[in-house]
């Protein structure tokens, strides 16, 4: 995420390597890191210490932290602000500290989520699940919360966890009906 105020990196993925390395230190660097969820976190620990930048989890995941590096800026609490009006919402579900990250500035208002929201091929629904591929769902309080949780939030663009994932447009509506077919 390329901000005025410095670049949030969503989800790192493994793979650092020196063209990655050089292309991110031409779009400014990074000075954050943050996470969706736990399957994420592999090589945080080096993506910053190369960016010299704070990694930001949900203290509700840290049980899931295997090396928590020197770097590690757990937070707690509903919201995370960082700059620029970016801030991450802890939503649960998935795992208990899953959380999306809100970019107002972006035209339309976007939201990336990771797996917290699993968005389907045709782009008109969306899951939310405890387990993706074992199928097990979450229970129906934890549907409801979630929907509460999201109805106040501005965003019209859902970005997944891959570019091909991603509604453009409508993307608060379609959620909103998704999870009012769980209930």
């Amino acid at each position: 995420m390329v901000a005025p105020e410095g670049n949030v990196l969503w989800d790192c993925i493994p793979l650092l390597d020196e063209p990655t390395v050089e292309f991110i230190r031409s779009k400014g660097g990074l000075n954050g890191i943050a996470f969706s969820h736990p399957h994420f976190y592999s090589t945080m620990n080096d993506w910053s210490a190369v960016f010299d930048c704070p990694v930001y989890i949900h203290q509700k995941d840290q049980r899931w932290i295997v090396d928590k590096g020197s770097h590690l800026s757990l937070w707690s609490g509903d919201e995370k602000d960082l700059w620029n009006g970016i801030r991450l919402i802890n939503i649960g579900g998935h795992f208990p500290g899953s959380s999306i990250l809100l970019v107002p500035f972006l035209r339309p208002e976007a939201s990336f989520c990771g797996d917290t929201f699993v968005i389907s091929p045709n782009k008109k629904h969306t899951a939310v699940m405890h387990s993706y591929p074992n199928r097990i769902p979450l229970p129906l309080s934890e549907v409801e919360r979630i929907r509460e949780r999201m109805r106040p939030l501005q965003f019209d663009t859902i970005h997944g966890w891959v570019d091909s994932q991603s509604i453009l447009g409508e993307a608060k509506q379609v959620l909103d009906r998704s999870l009012a077919k769980y209930i």
